[in-house]
């Protein structure tokens, strides 16, 4: 068994794997689409925030639901539910875009139909990868499950920005095919290491208790919430993904098939990672590493804000995305060692808030600070935050910053948590 891609020896994962991909692909085109179709109608930075933050809000009002039902229910039939209802929202938006609508109502509309699809669909999703594979093989489906993701984050976009100079509505329906796919691949998987049957066992009322165990467990266990925390600020104050649409247009010329191509650009770096972390994963110094790569990422943004030339823009954007993959590496795997999967689908849940949805947020505050203090100082601004951040976590996260070797890390049940997760189990 090559030890690369040893987890896609085995079938269930590959199934997933490829339902991620076809999610993640789908949902990535139908994002810097809407951002261009709408900001290239009314020129607004604000209007950006506002599609940020129509894609936040069902992120931040139904993730933690559906993370307790990714551990109630099968999470293959959850998945295929919210790729279904993603195939709906990507058939409206090209039925509106060959409407040829300019109002931004249907837009923001649609983006939040898109943000309800990633809602239901990310924590199902991600719990449901490390229970396809053995326990041994969990670092390898971690890093495999960033490489789909960031693979899809590159084509996703790329093709997106290709096709839409042809036809903008085949963008659209090509990201339907795509959620279709993924439905298809979600219902072939089966019952992986942990039988549905044990999942079944844990079914409980769906109290607010049990909605909320994944905030209890994070607060027991500093090493995960001091890795999503990071991310999240990271994320919020040094993205700038939601501020292309208005650099390809003014500062670097290149339309849309440029902002196709740079927004593709960290995706493309964080791909290049992965490959890298395949061959190479990392063995000692995570927390050191993590903390250190976050404030290269930082470093990066501030290059890119202040860039007008478009190979030196694609290269910080390459940059960002290499130092964001170990970042998000180190995340995944030291989250799936280290939680039960008693509580895996909530807690993955709290990181879909914490993270996918800061993405959204971090749009909205991308467009707000942009249209309050101009595009450059808001890029620029927010690079030197993260790099603050990153310095200022080895103190209030020393736990983290001194994981040494991931794999050693192990399951644990705070003492909070330790009844309830029994009480399931019976």
């Amino acid at each position: 068994m090559n030890s690369k891609t040893a987890a896609l020896q085995v079938r269930d994962f590959r199934m997933w794997f490829a339902a991620s991909f076809g999610m993640s692909f789908a949902l990535q085109m139908i994002e810097v689409i809407i951002g261009w179709s709408v900001y290239s109608h009314h020129h607004s930075a604000l209007d950006l925030g506002w599609i940020g933050l129509a894609e936040f809000i069902p992120l931040f009002v139904l993730a933690l639901p559906a993370g307790h039902i990714a551990d109630r229910f099968p999470r293959r039939y959850v998945l295929a539910v919210a790729t279904t209802l993603g195939v709906g929202v990507a058939l409206a938006l090209a039925a509106v875009t060959a409407s040829n609508v300019h109002a931004t109502l249907p837009y923001f509309a649609l983006a939040f139909g898109a943000g309800t699809t990633m809602a239901i669909g990310t924590p199902a999703s991600r719990a449901m990868g490390p229970t396809l594979v053995p326990r041994e093989l969990i670092p390898n489906a971690m890093t495999l499950r960033s490489f789909a993701g960031q693979g899809a984050a590159v084509i996703g976009p790329a093709v997106g920005g290709l096709v839409y100079g042809v036809s903008p509505t085949s963008v659209y329906l090509i990201a339907a095919g795509g959620l279709a796919f993924a439905t298809v691949a979600a219902l072939s998987i089966g019952p992986g290491i942990a039988p549905e049957a044990a999942v079944a066992a844990r079914r409980q009322a769906a109290d607010v208790r049990s909605v909320l165990e994944g905030l209890v467990f994070l607060r027991h266990t500093p090493i995960v919430l001091g890795a999503i925390l990071l991310d999240l600020f990271a994320v919020l104050f040094g993205g700038a993904v939601a501020l292309l649409p208005i650099f390809a247009a003014h500062y670097l010329h290149v339309g849309a098939t440029g902002l196709g191509v740079l927004r593709a650009g960290p995706a493309a770096g964080a791909l290049l990672g992965a490959a890298y972390l395949i061959r190479r994963p990392i063995m000692r110094h995570a927390g050191r590493t993590l903390l250190s790569v976050v404030a290269g990422f930082g470093a990066s943004m501030i290059v890119f804000g202040l860039s007008r030339n478009f190979e030196l823009s694609l290269i910080a954007l390459l940059a960002s995305g290499f130092l964001d993959m170990f970042s998000m590496n180190i995340r995944s795997t030291t989250s799936a060692l280290a939680t039960p999967d008693a509580v895996r689908g909530r807690v993955t849940a709290v990181e879909t808030v914490f993270i996918s949805a800061s993405n959204q947020l971090g749009a909205f505050e991308s467009g707000l600070a942009a249209s309050l203090v101009g595009t450059i100082p808001a890029v620029v601004g927010g690079g030197c935050m993260t790099i603050a951040i990153a310095i200022t976590w080895w103190r209030l996260f020393p736990a983290l910053g001194g994981v040494d070797a991931m794999n050693e890390l192990e399951p644990v049940i705070p003492a909070a948590l330790a009844l309830t997760a029994i009480d399931g189990a019976s």
